[in-house]
């Protein structure tokens, strides 16, 4: 059995279709959006349907943005404001609720540096909750946020400084944001995912550590991904597939090719492909060129869609007033 990598619903949810089982117990699927902005939604609510995608049960919601690479700023604020939405959707906060946001992943790897930089631009306000209340304008809350770091950077796992900081600060609810991988290249890049299940940080490159999640931290936590890169063997099966896809329909269908190439197993040949890669490449994951100006463009639609959720007194327009 080939496990592929993948850290969306989505992904997971099309594996086991591509299997043959189209109605995965537990498992419903809701389509909305338009074409700019495709969004799915994967609820898992039972058991049986949790083990047989891989994925805990709750809710998970992507958004599908093939145009997301183009620089529309009136795109990239519609992204904001429909994740906006569905964030709105899964939580329900209080005019006096505390939220930490966290931004997982290391600085010093731009595929991996989306949470630190969505956190350089999230507008907190718990010292001015604290120290400055009169300051306050109503309809914001008051948001703390976080950069942890990784283990390789600060020596300490990140789910151990995460609970320090919610045991100290009391949050009600934690935001974590992290890089994801994906099975597809066309969504890397191109697609974000909200889930009410936690995390496990670097878990899309087969790096897992200690989950955030309700049951390790006590309180509820929402995370935030966008695919970055995508595993080269992946990549590789799913090229040769287009590429036998477009001989097969090249071929005649009575030449002894064409019954060859109808005829390949294609999950041994995925089999094959880590077997001559992993010796040659290891756990090799790909990210594309432009990947620099994609994360600083990210974090902005993310950061956005976070500053107006969280804060119901902001809008838009405030939101980079407020931060500069």
């Amino acid at each position: 059995m080939i496990n592929i990598r993948t850290d969306l619903a989505l992904e997971a949810k099309e594996i086991q279709e591509d299997k043959g089982k189209k109605d995965i117990p537990g498992v419903t699927v809701d389509n909305d959006g338009n074409e700019d902005i495709k969004i799915t939604r994967v609820k898992i609510e039972e058991e049986a349907g949790s083990e047989i995608m891989g994925k805990p049960v709750g809710n998970y919601i992507t958004l599908e943005v093939p145009r997301l690479k183009e620089k529309d700023i009136d795109l990239m604020e519609d992204v904001s404001r429909a994740l906006a939405k569905e964030l709105i959707s899964l939580v329900k906060l209080n005019d006096n609720s505390v939220i930490l946001v966290v931004g997982l992943g290391n600085w010093n790897i731009t595929p991996d540096a989306l949470g630190p930089k969505v956190i350089e631009k999230i507008m907190v306000t718990r010292h001015m909750t604290e120290f400055l209340p009169e300051q306050i304008d109503e309809g914001v809350r008051s948001v703390c946020a976080l950069s942890p770091g990784v283990l390789g950077i600060t020596g300490i796992e990140t789910s151990e400084i995460i609970l320090g900081v919610v045991n100290r600060v009391k949050p009600d609810l934690v935001i974590a944001i992290d890089a994801l991988a994906s099975r597809k290249l066309e969504r890397v890049n191109t697609t974000i995912q909200i889930a009410d299940t936690g995390i496990n940080p670097g878990s899309g490159v087969g790096n897992n550590r200690k989950e955030l999640s309700e049951k390790s931290l006590g309180i509820p936590v929402i995370a935030i991904g966008v695919p970055t890169v995508v595993d080269a063997a992946t990549m590789a099966n799913d090229t040769i597939d287009l590429v036998i896809d477009n001989l097969i329909k090249e071929a005649r269908k009575e030449r002894n090719f064409y019954e060859m190439l109808k005829n390949i197993n294609r999950e041994e040949k995925m089999t094959l492909i880590n077997e001559v890669l992993s010796p040659r490449m290891g756990d090799l994951m790909v990210t594309p060129k432009e990947i620099d100006d994609f994360i600083e463009d990210i974090s902005d639609v993310i950061a956005d869609g976070l500053n107006i959720s969280l804060h119901p007194g902001i809008h838009m327009d405030d939101v980079h007033r407020f931060l500069n």
